[in-house]
């Protein structure tokens, strides 16, 4: 606004042009940068749903400037008078009336009520500060825009990725023994004696007349019953859970020999990496037959427990914590390309002792972690989706730390049993 746009009538005579220095509209939004301060108001965020009011003319006020709640165009009058050192005289008693209607006829009275009201001039940002500021909210509102013209595409698996899932499915399907049918020739699992005559009741019920397995004493010192021991008071799960994690373990080394990636690596890498994640890849296979109402582990027709590892010489706080982990995976209800990219994830470790193609396993694990994210975000729906990666990376940190007290204590538990680990076991935990 100029002078000549003024009513001529209201301007008292005597008044010049000069009174009316860099007279420009107040909410000039060059001019009109937060402070240092700047609280950004609402309507409607007061508790009385009053509007809240400039405290220099009475306008409505936008937020907290220069720690006073003020107007946009007060805001930018305050700042201009400061930052350009102008100075301002007013013509009567330095009481003109400073209000919505007036407060441009008199810049004197207007600044002096800025300073008044509690307008603070240390809280002026300097123009390079100010043109810093603003050159940073460009940038992240463009990365924000970048972000959001992105998630279109994360949200759609490439045809790269599309392949390394059907390739790991296959290579999972063709190693892994879901119902453990090729499980034989193992030493037998111990039966609790407490649970034997449950056990005697449900044999006979279903064995034929004439069948002597009720005449079977379990206070003797040794019984083999369909795969089932019995050792009076010396429970002995060990040799037998050795057995089935050598099971594992096989087809966790068939498992991995069978991806492109890992047979590329030079041997020693191969080495290290399965030495470091096959039990945890056990266990994420092991999850996909835990069944949440017992808390057992279904492998086939055997059923394994905490109470079995307990009696392998485990810990129990270690066991009630790799039992708490399998639980809260399991509630997830992961897909089958979920569960076999974990695997792959896991495997493809670059920290792992004595890895080095550190590098190279990074960029692989990026790829297959990128492929995982992509693919939650693909097949599952919002907002049940949103936090699933973060979760399952989380699990996969727990998983890590048990694997390294799995290897303690069944390190432990070789100097207490000879026979606790096949030499593959020793091999894996050596």
């Amino acid at each position: 606004m100029n002078r000549q746009d003024l009513d001529p009538a209201i301007i008292p005579a005597g008044w010049s042009s000069a009174m009316f220095p860099g007279f420009e509209e107040d909410s000039n939004s060059s001019c009109g940068s937060l402070g240092a301060s700047t609280l950004s108001l609402k309507s409607g965020e007061s508790e009385d749903n009053e509007e809240r009011l400039c405290s220099v003319c009475g306008d409505k006020a936008n937020g907290y400037h220069f720690h006073v709640l003020t107007c946009e165009g007060c805001k930018g009058f305050f700042r201009r008078s400061i930052t350009k050192g102008l100075t301002f005289t007013c013509p009567f008693t330095r009481s003109c009336p400073v209000n919505k209607a007036k407060r441009r006829r008199c810049q004197a009275c207007r600044l002096q009520k800025c300073l008044e009201v509690g307008m603070r001039k240390d809280m002026i940002l300097s123009e390079d500060a100010l043109m810093a500021r603003r050159e940073l909210r460009v940038r992240k509102r463009q990365e924000r825009l970048q972000r959001t013209q992105r998630a279109p595409e994360a949200t759609s698996l490439s045809e790269e990725q599309k392949q390394l899932i059907s390739i790991l499915i296959d290579i999972h399907r063709k190693h892994f023994d879901t119902k453990f049918e090729h499980f034989v020739d193992y030493r037998p699992q111990p039966i609790l004696k407490e649970h034997w005559e449950n056990f005697k009741q449900n044999r006979l019920s279903s064995s034929s007349p004439g069948s002597s397995l009720g005449a079977m004493d379990p206070s003797s010192s040794s019984q083999h019953i369909s795969g089932y021991l019995i050792e009076g008071d010396i429970l002995k799960e060990m040799p037998h859970f050795a057995d089935l994690s050598t099971y594992m373990i096989h087809q966790v080394i068939k498992f991995a020999k069978e991806i492109p990636d890992f047979r590329s690596l030079p041997i020693d890498d191969q080495i290290s990496l399965l030495k470091g994640a096959t039990m945890e890849v056990a266990h994420l296979q092991f999850n996909t037959v835990f069944n949440l109402e017992t808390k057992t582990l279904e492998c086939g027709r055997l059923k394994l427990n905490i109470e079995h590892g307990t009696i392998s010489g485990f810990q129990q706080m270690y066991l009630e914590q790799l039992l708490k982990l399998h639980i809260s995976l399991r509630k997830l209800k992961l897909h089958e390309a979920e569960y076999i990219l974990m695997q792959a994830l896991v495997l493809f470790s670059p920290d792992r002792p004595g890895v080095i193609e550190h590098n190279r396993i990074d960029k692989i694990q990026e790829t297959i972690a990128m492929t995982l994210k992509c693919y939650i975000d693909y097949h599952r729906q919002l907002p049940g989706s949103r936090f699933l990666f973060a979760k399952l990376l989380s699990m996969l940190a727990e998983l890590r730390t048990l694997n390294e007290e799995n290897a303690k204590q069944m390190v432990h538990i070789q100097n207490v049993m000879e026979d606790a680990m096949t030499p593959l076991m020793k091999e894996i935990f050596s």
